[in-house]
């Protein structure tokens, strides 16, 4: 009851309703195609011989990560995985974790770890403040058998675990999700113990957090000034990059018919003020005089940008279409410009939301956003000095 009494006194957080956050995940195609975009980097990446190092900046449920996963796999079925998720929900991590057990089986040379620490601190598995770091919970867990039924079991029952470290309070400031315990939680296979023997990250360890990929997919709240979006997120994370690695960004842009809809209920509304080129510019003054080797990759439009869809049927886009599509219509349009609930409670009242949103899915065709990525590679040499 207290946690939901601190909710109340704290601005709403958009991405912390689960309700809008599952139907979207659920009935849009973002997920698998970020995947792809992300395929596409590591077609330009050489990896470390000793282990394959890679950071996703919030997991959410997973879809994404795994989806990598799998391709990692394709490419590289003998080499060891490093595998480090950033993710603050406790439901997501649940969700993540619900998916990961045949990996394990695929690929048992994974190490998978998961922490709720701040992005400023995620990539070293190291809290920055020294009280934190007294405070660090750190879990090795080294999953038993050889099938992915017994991987699944094991998994599942760290739930208690997961349950106590995943545990958050609001900030009085921003409203934002802070955990009240700094965790991380190391998983791997037993009986692959001796070959990944150098590679499972240890407490305290110097060479954490150089990674040869870099996975940054909405990151953000999208109405953040570009300042704070390169102080929290986007310049620790590039600092993490290890020689010849790449951190993929990917960002709405707002151009798209989801916004259209949004526009026919709030005309002035434009959440999304901060394009690639201005951010690219901003980590480029930010970086470049201590960070030499970093080089920032907008791409042409006809790289960066790319579509994913509302999934559903043709015949249900028509002159008569059903409640519930034009309901995961509307979902997805206020999801992706990350409208409170306070304002959808008014807009609900007046019925127009459906009107607006039928209007757009039949001049359409159906629904499609746009995201874009832009790239920040670190060039393939020693790191540099201080």
């Amino acid at each position: 009851m207290a946690a939901d009494t601190s909710q109340n006194m704290h601005p709403f957080r958009f991405f912390d309703n689960r309700e809008k956050y599952l139907l979207f995940v659920n009935t849009c195609s973002e997920k698998s195609v970020i995947a792809e975009r992300v395929g596409m980097e590591l077609d330009l990446i050489t990896p470390n011989p000793r282990a394959f190092r890679l950071f996703d900046a919030g997991m959410g449920d997973g879809s994404v990560l795994t989806r990598v996963m799998r391709d990692l796999h394709r490419r590289f079925p003998g080499l060891p995985f490093v595998i480090v998720g950033k993710e603050i929900s406790l439901e997501d991590t649940r969700l993540s974790f619900e998916k990961m057990a045949d990996r394990f089986f695929e690929h048992p040379l994974t190490v998978l770890v998961i922490t709720n620490l701040y992005y400023s601190e995620a990539p070293w598995l190291r809290p920055n403040r020294a009280g934190d770091q007294e405070q660090l919970s750190w879990r090795e867990v080294a999953l038993e058998g050889q099938t992915a039924f017994e991987f699944d079991v094991q998994i599942r029952s760290l739930e208690d675990m997961l349950s106590e470290g995943w545990k958050t309070r609001a900030s009085r400031r921003t409203g934002n999700p802070l955990y009240v315990h700094p965790s991380v939680l190391v998983l791997y296979r037993a009986d692959q113990r001796q070959a990944l023997e150098g590679v499972v990250p240890q407490p305290g360890a110097t060479d954490d957090g150089a990674y040869d990929l870099i996975i940054a997919a909405q990151p953000y709240r999208a109405r953040l000034p570009a300042d704070r979006k390169l102080r929290y997120v986007l310049a620790p994370l590039a600092r993490a990059l290890a020689p010849g690695g790449r951190m993929i960004v990917i960002q709405s842009t707002g151009h798209d018919p989801g916004m259209e809809i949004i526009r026919k209920i709030w005309p002035d509304e434009d959440p999304f003020q901060t394009p690639r080129h201005l951010l690219i510019e901003a980590l480029k003054a930010d970086l470049q005089e201590s960070h030499r080797d970093l080089a920032f990759e907008a791409y042409a439009d006809e790289r960066s940008l790319f579509r994913y869809q509302l999934r559903a049927l043709p015949d249900e886009i028509s002159s008569n279409i059903g409640t519930s599509t034009l309901l995961a219509a509307w979902n997805a349009a206020v999801y992706v410009a990350q409208i409170n609930d306070e304002r959808l409670t008014a807009a609900l009242g007046s019925g127009e939301y459906l009107s607006a949103t039928r209007e757009v899915l039949q001049r359409h065709g159906g629904l499609w956003f746009q995201d874009e990525t832009f790239v920040v590679a670190r060039q393939g040499s020693d790191p540099p000095a201080g």
